[in-house]
C-alpha cells in the first residue's frame, strides 16, 4: 500500500504540472503591444492613456528601476472562439512566485475605467464569458518596474533601494501578451486535484479517509486523456464528486476566512508606490467580489483608503459600492498598521482617533478590532488605548515568529498595565498570507493551542506585504473546504463576525498580562536613528503646537489651526508604520522621511511661535515658556514666566587627573579618560556608579545578525565589545559647568559634552557621533551601584516593569527592549533614572562584583543600563545611519519614579524663551505630579470645547484637581474620539476646578465646555 500511495502522489504531481495546468489555456493568439515609458515619476492616468506608445515585442527588456511604462495591447478575438470564455494573458516578466515584490500593473479600459491588477498570481484579464467572436480588444497597462530588492541572495546589500543609486538598467523581460481560451472545466479540475492532493498529504497514512481520497484521485487520473485533457476533464471531475461531497465531522475546527492583503505602507518600495499597490489590489478585490458571491474582503489602514479616494477615484467608486454591500470591509480602525512599541502615548491614541474617524465619516462604520498582523511586538499600554477608542479586540500573527519561546495561546484576553483586557487572537495558521492550502489549514488545526476549550480561528487569506490580495483559486479552494471530511470547515466572514463568535464561544479565555514581546526584530528599536528622532521630535512639537494654539485661541482669539494640525498628525502617524519608524525600509523611504520630518518641524515651530507671540504680546519682558506637564524652574506647566536662576556649578581639577563638577546636589567626577567614575548624591550620601567602573562609556560591538539585517540583533553580539576609552581631546567648557570629550574610532568620531546644570539633580550627556561604520552597534553604558530585580521602562500612558535577571528563557530573550523617555531602577528609598530625548532600544544587565572580600563583605551588585545609539546594517539600506547624529541623555541619581517621569518630559520639551509684554497663565493644570497631562487641545469638531487628556503616571491611585484657566460650564468624560462616555463617570466640576480620581495608569479624556 505504501508503494501505491507514493506512485499515485508522484503521478498526480506530474500530470498536474505537465498536462492539466497547461490545458487551462488550450488555445491562444498574440496581441499587438506598444509601450510608452514615463520620463520620471508616475503620471496621471489620463496622461498615460493619451501617450503615444512605440511597438514592443515579447522578449524585449523593459523598465528601469522604479520606472513606469504604459503598455497598450490590442487584438481581435478569433471568430472560432465564439461561445467560449476568453482571457488576456498579460505577463510583464514576472520572475518570482510572490506578488508585490517585483513588476506589477493596473489594467485600464480606453475610457480610463480600471479593470484589475496584474501580478504573478493574477496575470489574466477576462475578455468575454462567453465571447462573441470577432470583438476588438484594447487595454492599457500602467506597469511599475519596481526592482526586486529581496533578490536571489536575500539581505545582500543593493543600490536598488533608491532611484539615485539604482541606475537605468531594464529590470524585466516582456514574457507573454496573448488572447487565450480559458477552459473553466479544466481549471476546476486543477482545483479539485490540488485540494484533494493537499488534504491527502496531511492525513495520517493509516487513516481510511486518506486512502479513499487516493483511490478517487487515481480513478480521476485514469479518466484523463493526456492528449485531450479538455475533452475528458468533466469525466475526471465526476469521479471526484464522492470524496469532495463527504461532509466534515461535527467536531471539525472552524476557520473564518477573511479576504486580505496586508500591504506595507512602505517597505521595499516608497510611499508613492504603495498608493498604486493599494489601487491595484482594491481593483482586483472589487472585481473578485463581483464574481464570487460568498467572498468577503477586509482592508485595514485608513491612510490606504484615503489614498485610493484621493488618487484613484474610479477605484474608490467601486470600493464604496462594495462597502455598502457589506463585503469590502474597513478593518482595524487605525490610520496605519503602526509599530506599537515606539509611538508615544498621544500618538498611539491618535492612530485610533484618525483611523476610526475616517471610517465613521466615510461609511458610518465603527471598527471593534485592532488589526495588526505584522507589527513587531505590542506595548503593555495598548489594551487601554484600544478600549478608550471604543474597540475591544486585537488580531496579530507576528508573535508566532518568536525564536525562543512559543507563546502559550492563540485566543486569550490580553491585560495591559492598567488592568484593561482585550480579547485577542493569533491565527494558528501562522501566516497573514494564507492561500487556503491543505498544509496551512492542517497546520492551523495541529497548532491551535486552545483545543478542547475553543475550536474557531481566523485565516487572513490573500497575498500581502506588497499587495495582490485574494485570488480566484483561493476562493475556489475555500468553496471545496466549506464542509469537507478530513479538513477544518471554512467560511468567508468579516473580522467582526469572527470575533463576536470567538468571544461568545470562549468567555473564560486565559489571561496574558503585560507586553507581548516579539523575540525577534529587536534592532528595529535602533535602526535609522534619524527617522526615530524625527518621530520623537514631531510628537512633542505637536503636543506643544496644540497646547499653545489652544491656550492662545481661548485667551486671545488666535485662529486654531485645525486643518494644519490634522494634516500634520496624519503625516506623523503614517511614518509610524511598522517598517518606517522601525527603520526597516529601503533608503528612499528614510531619505524622504528625513525631509518630511524637517518640513513638519518647520511648520509646527511656526504655529508654536505664532501662538506664543499672541499670548505674550510685544514687549521687553524676558519670558520662559514651559510646555512640559510639570512646573520647572519656577515656571508653571503650560505657562510662561520670567526666568529664575538658582545655584551655581563649580568645575575643578580632580586629583590624579580629570575633572570634578559640583552643584551642591550632585558631585560628578570624571577621570583622565573623560569617563564618569563617580556620581555622588550629596543629600543621600550615596554613590551612583559601581565601584571600579565608569559611566558615559561608549561601547562598540560587531553586529552581523544571521538574517534580517535592519531588523535583528542576535544575542551573540555581546560576546565581542570594544570600550571606547581613548580620548583625542578633553577640555572644560567655557560655561564652567561642563566638560567636552572627543574620541575617534574606526572611521568615526564622537564628541560628548557632560554638563551639570546649577540647581539640578541631573547630569546631562550630549553625544554627537559622526558615524561611518558598517555592521557595528554603538551603546552608551551606565554601570550603577544598585541592587534591583526589576526596572521600569516608560511606555504609553505609564511604565512597564521588566526583570534584571535571566531566570527563565522568557527573561533571557528580552536582551534588547523598548523604552520611551526613561528607564528607572531602584532599591527601597533610592533610585536612578536614565532619560533620553530620542532613543528607544536599551538593555539592562545585572552582575555580582566577585566573591566575599577579606572582611567578609560581599562585592555587591552592579546593574548596567545601556542606551542603544546607532547601528550600521547594510540591508535594505546599504548606507544606514551614515553621517552626523546627536543624542541627549540625563542621569538622575536619587530619582524616584516621579522624577523619571518629570525629567523625561523635560528633556524632550526644552524651554522656549522670548521677550513679551506679559506672563502667561496655563490653560489647564494638575495639582498632582502623578496625574500627567498628555494633551491640551480644542475639540476636533470645531465647537471650541477644550479637550484635556491625562493619566496616572506613577503606578498608584491618585486624586487630583484640574484647574482650568477659564470658567467651566460642563466637564464630560469622553473616549479618545471625544464622544461622551456614560454620565455616571462624570467628575465633579466647580467653577474652574474639576476633581478626578484615577486608578494606577488610568487614562482619562475630559471635554470642557466653556461658560
Amino acid at each position: 500500500m505504501h508503494d501505491d500511495r507514493t506512485l499515485v502522489e508522484a503521478r498526480l504531481r506530474r500530470v498536474l504540472d505537465e498536462r492539466v495546468r497547461p490545458a487551462v489555456y488550450p488555445e491562444s493568439v498574440p496581441l499587438d503591444v506598444a509601450v510608452w515609458h514615463a520620463p520620471g515619476e508616475p503620471v496621471p492616468v489620463a496622461e498615460g492613456l493619451a501617450a503615444r506608445p512605440e511597438p514592443i515585442a515579447v522578449g524585449t527588456r523593459w523598465g528601469a528601476p522604479w520606472g513606469t511604462s504604459w503598455f497598450r495591447v490590442t487584438g481581435t478575438v478569433p471568430e472560432a472562439w465564439a461561445g467560449r470564455t476568453v482571457e488576456a494573458l498579460l505577463d510583464l516578466g514576472f520572475d518570482e512566485n510572490m506578488p508585490g515584490f517585483q513588476c506589477e500593473g493596473l489594467v485600464y479600459r480606453p475610457d480610463g475605467t480600471p479593470v484589475k491588477g496584474l501580478n504573478p498570481r493574477t496575470p489574466w484579464v477576462r475578455v468575454g464569458a462567453p465571447a462573441e467572436g470577432g470583438e476588438e480588444v484594447r487595454l492599457h497597462i500602467e506597469a511599475a518596474s519596481n526592482p526586486v530588492i529581496m533578490g536571489p541572495r536575500p539581505f545582500a546589500p543593493t543600490p536598488l533601494g533608491d532611484p539615485r543609486t539604482a541606475g537605468g538598467e531594464p529590470q524585466y523581460t516582456l514574457t507573454r501578451m496573448d488572447l487565450a481560451v480559458f477552459d473553466e472545466t479544466v481549471w476546476q479540475l486543477v482545483i479539485d486535484l490540488e485540494v484533494l492532493g493537499e488534504l491527502m498529504a496531511e492525513l495520517p497514512v493509516e487513516a481510511p479517509r486518506r486512502w479513499e481520497i487516493l483511490r478517487a484521485v487515481e480513478r480521476a487520473l485514469d479518466a484523463v486523456d493526456l492528449q485531450d485533457v479538455g475533452g475528458t476533464a468533466a469525466e475526471a471531475r465526476a469521479r471526484l464528486t464522492g470524496v469532495l461531497s463527504a461532509p466534515a465531522v461535527p467536531s471539525a475546527h472552524r476557520v473564518s476566512a477573511v479576504g486580505h492583503a496586508h500591504i506595507d505602507s512602505a517597505w521595499l518600495w516608497p510611499l508613492r508606490e504603495t498608493v498604486r499597490k493599494v489601487a491595484r489590489t482594491a481593483a482586483n478585490m472589487t472585481a473578485l467580489l463581483d464574481d464570487e458571491p460568498d467572498f468577503v474582503f477586509a482592508m485595514s489602514q485608513a491612510q490606504q483608503w484615503a489614498w485610493v479616494k484621493e488618487h484613484r477615484p474610479e477605484v474608490w467608486a467601486r470600493v464604496k459600492k462594495a462597502v455598502a454591500e457589506g463585503r469590502f470591509v474597513p478593518a482595524g480602525g487605525m490610520w496605519v498598521e503602526s509599530d506599537t512599541n515606539m509611538p508615544g502615548s498621544e500618538a498611539m491614541a491618535r492612530q485610533f482617533v484618525h483611523g476610526k474617524r475616517f471610517f465613521l465619516d466615510e461609511f458610518g462604520i465603527e471598527n471593534e478590532e485592532a488589526w495588526l498582523p505584522d507589527t513587531f511586538g505590542f506595548a503593555a499600554g495598548l489594551p487601554q488605548i484600544i478600549k478608550a477608542a471604543g474597540s475591544k479586540y486585537l488580531l496579530t500573527q507576528k508573535i508566532s515568529w518568536s525564536q525562543t519561546n512559543r507563546f502559550p495561546h492563540h485566543t486569550f484576553r490580553w491585560e495591559g498595565i492598567d488592568g484593561t483586557r482585550v480579547f485577542t487572537h493569533f491565527p494558528p495558521a501562522d501566516t497573514y498570507n494564507c492561500s487556503m492550502t491543505g498544509g496551512e489549514l492542517a497546520h492551523a488545526v495541529r497548532n491551535f493551542r486552545e483545543k478542547g476549550a475553543a475550536r474557531r480561528s481566523l485565516a487572513p487569506t490573500g497575498w500581502g506585504d506588497g499587495g495582490g490580495g485574494t485570488t480566484r483559486e483561493m476562493v475556489a479552494r475555500a468553496a471545496r473546504l466549506r464542509d469537507l471530511e478530513g479538513s477544518p470547515t471554512v467560511r468567508w466572514e468579516t473580522p467582526r463576525e469572527f470575533f463576536a463568535q470567538a468571544a461568545a464561544e470562549y468567555p473564560d479565555a486565559p489571561v496574558w498580562a503585560g507586553e507581548l514581546y516579539l523575540e525577534l526584530h529587536r534592532a528595529t528599536l535602533t535602526s535609522q536613528a534619524q527617522t526615530k528622532q524625527g518621530n520623537r521630535r514631531s510628537e512633542h512639537l505637536l503636543y506643544e503646537a496644540e497646547l499653545w494654539a489652544a491656550t492662545a485661541a481661548v485667551r486671545t482669539g488666535f485662529p486654531y489651526p485645525y486643518e494644519e494640525l490634522d494634516r500634520i498628525w496624519k503625516t506623523v502617524l503614517l511614518h509610524q508604520f511598522h517598517d518606517i519608524l522601525p527603520g526597516s525600509s529601503i533608503a528612499w523611504v528614510h531619505r524622504e522621511a528625513r525631509a518630511t520630518y524637517a518640513r513638519i518641524a518647520g511648520e509646527l515651530t511656526g504655529i508654536i511661535e505664532a501662538a506664543q507671540r499672541a499670548l505674550a504680546g510685544e514687549g521687553e519682558l524676558p519670558l520662559v515658556f514651559n510646555a512640559a506637564p510639570h512646573t520647572r524652574s519656577g515656571v508653571p506647566a503650560g505657562g510662561a514666566r520670567t526666568p529664575v536662576t538658582e545655584g551655581r556649578t563649580t568645575l575643578t581639577a580632580r586629583p590624579g587627573g580629570g575633572h570634578v563638577l559640583d552643584n551642591g546636589l550632585l558631585r560628578i567626577e570624571m577621570d583622565g579618560r573623560g569617563l564618569v567614575v563617580s556620581a555622588y548624591d550629596i543629600g543621600a550620601d550615596r554613590e551612583t556608579i559601581a565601584p571600579g567602573l565608569a559611566a558615559g562609556l561608549l561601547q562598540l560591538h560587531p553586529d552581523l545578525p544571521n538574517m534580517w539585517d535592519a531588523w535583528d540583533v542576535d544575542a551573540f553580539y555581546r560576546r565581542s565589545v570594544t570600550d571606547l576609552t581613548d580620548a583625542d581631546e578633553i577640555a572644560p567648557g567655557e560655561d564652567g559647568a561642563s566638560v567636552r570629550i572627543v574620541r575617534s574610532f574606526g572611521a568615526s568620531r564622537a564628541t560628548q559634552v557632560l554638563t551639570l546644570p546649577p540647581g539640578e539633580r541631573r547630569l546631562l550627556l550630549d553625544t554627537e557621533v559622526d558615524w561611518h561604520e558598517t555592521e557595528k552597534f554603538l551603546k552608551l553604558a551606565f554601570p550603577l551601584d544598585v541592587h534591583a530585580d526589576r526596572y521600569a521602562s516608560e511606555t504609553q500612558f505609564g511604565h512597564v516593569h521588566r526583570p534584571t535577571h535571566t531566570n527563565t528563557s522568557w527573561e533571557t530573550a528580552k536582551f534588547e527592549a523598548c523604552n520611551h523617555r526613561f528607564v528607572h531602577l531602584a532599591e527601597p528609598g533610592w533610585g536612578v533614572a536614565l532619560v533620553n530625548d530620542s532613543t528607544y532600544g536599551h538593555d539592562v544587565t545585572r552582575t555580582v562584583r566577585g566573591e566575599q572580600d577579606a572582611g567578609g563583605r560581599d562585592g555587591g551588585t552592579t546593574t548596567t543600563v545601556r542606551a542603544s545609539l546607532l547601528r550600521a546594517p547594510r540591508f535594505p539600506d546599504p548606507e544606514t545611519d551614515q553621517g552626523v547624529h546627536r543624542f541627549r541623555h540625563a542621569l538622575l541619581p536619587g530619582a524616584a519614579i516621579g522624577d523619571a517621569v518629570r525629567e523625561g518630559w523635560r528633556i524632550n520639551l526644552p524651554e522656549r524663551r522670548l521677550s513679551g509684554a506679559r506672563e502667561v497663565a496655563p490653560l489647564v493644570t494638575s495639582d498632582q505630579d502623578a496625574v500627567v497631562i498628555t494633551a491640551v487641545k480644542l475639540a476636533d469638531d470645531g465647537s471650541g470645547d477644550v479637550v484635556v487628556r491625562f493619566h496616572e503616571a506613577h503606578g498608584g491611585r491618585a486624586r487630583a484637581t484640574l484647574t482650568a484657566g477659564f470658567a467651566v460650564a460642563d466637564a464630560v468624560v469622553t473616549d479618545l474620539l471625544e464622544r461622551p462616555l456614560p454620565a455616571e463617570r462624570a467628575p465633579r466640576a466647580e467653577g474652574d476646578r474639576i476633581a478626578v480620581r484615577l486608578r494606577p495608569f488610568q487614562l482619562m479624556t475630559l471635554r470642557l465646555r466653556r461658560a
